[in-house]
């Protein structure tokens, strides 16, 4: 692929967009949420990178691992590319509480040792506090880089990085055991964007409106850097200004007249859910044209519902654009082409549950899945058996295997780790290596089908079962539960497999509900699966646990309810009354909710 920009690092790509247009508004932060606003032009922001550059590289930084302690603003972009400046491993992390260790953190820094902490003032007056609680902080330096003057600029040094350096460690959710450092380099980066801009056709007209975290693939990578790329302004919201409000988002989407703006499916049903008619008349959508659906299963149920409510305020069916992509892929594998509607394609339900894919007609029997989009032209996408290596034929499910430039480099300092998920090799004919993604799907017709996670499979009786479709029957079998707030996942009971849901009550909901409440979960398992649950948790809005990206941590989940750490308003099972939970506690466990970033938790 012919990139479209001369340029191989990020650093050479804002250096390019300041020396052209130095006065161009690059991001607009909105400190409510809502309409107070500060910016940043292309100049601004290259001057203050060099700055803190020139301090890093004064401190002879270039090399080493920083820590970037930011809440969502212009700051946090500013130190993001200062780090770029400077030569510096970028590692995005949510500022910790300063009442109580964060595991997460502390994990973090154990695995990639970083020197240098950068963050605001007001926190790093914490630091001799927060080191107390965390000693892994202790040896570290502290930049408070707002206090770094704009003259330090002329003192900055270029470099010595090229398509292979890495720029930042994208920590994943830690879903499966300890986070891993995924090595994004300047080349992956790069690649990406343009990856991005072919797929999605963007150009420097658009007007976008993101309000998802900063930290990982799809807020840092599709929301803040790529609008640089393609050279198009951006507005940001901090992530808990949407969660508590659904309706910001759309009102900014309205106010600025956006074309591009998304998230992964629970956002959408949020909105559908969480915005008053009064609110929902306010709204002009007929300026969105692309609004991106990815980082968890895109349902067709949800876009059904998202254009009825709505269609009528602007909102097109052909602007919903479904994806497909993951942190160790840099961000974007496959994406929808523009502008036709997204694929939907039914396939008999029970074939499915035995990895066997059978078109049929829409109905009963029939699941309903949406396409993710097809691959860019120099990138390959292969569906494989996870357990023999070998290529899938078309109308079996298997594991969705990557490869091409966008890839990264491996996780961080586990070259076991490494070699197992980015070394694959094709059975047989020994082609590769390919990157494992660890997600299920198939091709048909060239679009890529997503069906679940590899570990995340329900096998109850010789039966594979997808959670994401137990959770969304079991989200709508009650007006009293919460969308998108659902765990499902399979416990060993007795020597055989058992079927447990931990559901999200909303906030109306009142406890003599909860009886009733877990008898139609059950009832409706049972009508649309053909499954018994063993256990429904009923728990309070925001209790269960997501990573900073949108996806349920299923396993986190488990865990918790195994050691009866689910602090639930009633636990109903099998054969067993309805059980009271822990008076009003508000998360399933603080170790359970570690690695979902604060500002990406329900409220």
């Amino acid at each position: 692929m012919q990139l479209r920009l001369p340029v191989t690092t990020l650093v050479e790509l804002l250096r390019l967009r300041a020396e052209q247009e130095p006065d161009f508004r690059a991001y607009t932060f909105l400190l409510d949420g809502e309409t107070e606003e500060e910016h940043v032009t292309y100049g601004e922001l290259d001057r203050r990178a060099r700055a803190i550059a020139a301090r890093l590289q004064e401190a002879g930084a270039a090399g080493e691992r920083a820590l970037l302690l930011y809440a969502p603003g212009l700051e946090y972009i500013v130190a993001l590319f200062g780090c770029f400046y400077a030569g510096v491993v970028a590692v995005p992390v949510y500022p910790p509480r300063r009442n109580k260790p964060t595991p997460r953190l502390q994990s973090i820094i154990q695995d990639c040792g970083p020197t240098l902490v950068l963050t605001t003032p007001d926190v790093a007056e914490e630091a001799e506090k927060l080191a107390g609680l965390m000693p892994e902080l202790g040896p570290l330096r502290w930049v408070a880089t707002p206090d770094v003057e704009d003259a330090e600029a002329e003192r900055w040094c270029a470099p010595e990085i090229g398509w292979d350096s890495v720029a930042f460690l994208q920590y994943t959710s830690g879903s499966t055991g300890n986070p891993k450092g995924v090595m994004v380099s300047h080349g992956n980066l790069v690649h990406n964007f343009h990856v991005i801009e072919t797929l999605t056709g963007f150009t420097p007209e658009e007007r976008s409106v993101i309000w998802l975290p900063p930290y990982h693939d799809m807020g840092l990578i599709g929301g803040i850097l790529q609008p640089m790329y393609t050279r198009y302004w951006a507005a940001l919201m901090a992530p808990v200004a949407f969660v508590q409000r659904p309706a910001r988002w759309l009102e900014a989407i309205t106010r600025y007249r956006a074309t591009t703006s998304g998230g992964p499916n629970f956002a959408y049903d949020l909105c559908v859910h969480g915005i008053t008619p009064e609110d929902r008349a306010k709204l002009d959508l007929s300026s969105w044209t692309l609004a991106f659906n990815g980082a968890e299963p895109v349902r067709g149920e949800t876009l059904d519902a998202f254009v009825r409510t709505f269609g009528p305020l602007g909102f097109r069916r052909e602007t919903f654009y479904p994806c497909y992509g993951l942190a160790e892929g840099t961000l974007m594998v496959t994406g929808s082409v523009r502008p036709a509607p997204p694929e939907l394609l039914a396939v008999d339900a029970e074939g499915l549950q035995r990895h066997r894919v059978a078109p049929r007609e829409p109905g009963e029997g029939a699941a309903r899945l949406v396409g993710s989009g097809r691959n860019a032209p120099d990138q390959e996408v292969r569906i494989v058996d996870p357990d023999t290596f070998r290529e899938c034929p078309p109308d079996r499910v298997g594991e969705v295997w990557v490869r091409g430039p966008s890839v990264t480099l491996g996780y961080w300092g586990r070259p076991e780790e490494t070699e197992a998920a980015f070394g694959a090799r094709i059975a047989g004919s020994g082609e590769g290596p390919f990157m494992r993604t660890g997600d299920l799907g198939f091709l048909a017709d060239g679009e890529l089908y997503i069906t679940g996670r590899v570990k995340d499979l329900v096998i109850i009786r010789g039966r594979n079962h997808y959670p994401h479709d137990i959770e969304q029957t079991s989200a709508r079998s009650h007006p009293s539960l919460r969308p998108g707030g659902t765990a499902a996942f399979g416990v060993d009971q007795g020597g055989e497999e058992r079927l447990v849901v931990v559901q999200e009550v909303t906030r109306q909901c009142t406890g003599p509900d909860l009886e009733e409440i877990a008898g139609a979960v059950r009832a409706a398992v049972a009508r649309e699966h053909e499954l018994q649950v063993y256990a429904v948790a009923l728990v309070k809005p925001g209790t269960v646990p997501k990573t900073s990206s949108g996806k349920i941590q299923r396993l986190l989940c488990r865990d918790a309810f195994l050691a009866g750490q689910v602090p639930a308003l009633g636990v109903s099972v099998l054969d067993a009354p309805l059980a009271g939970g822990a008076d009003g506690a508000p998360s399933v466990s603080r170790e359970a909710l570690e690695p979902a970033e604060p500002a990406a938790r329900q409220p």
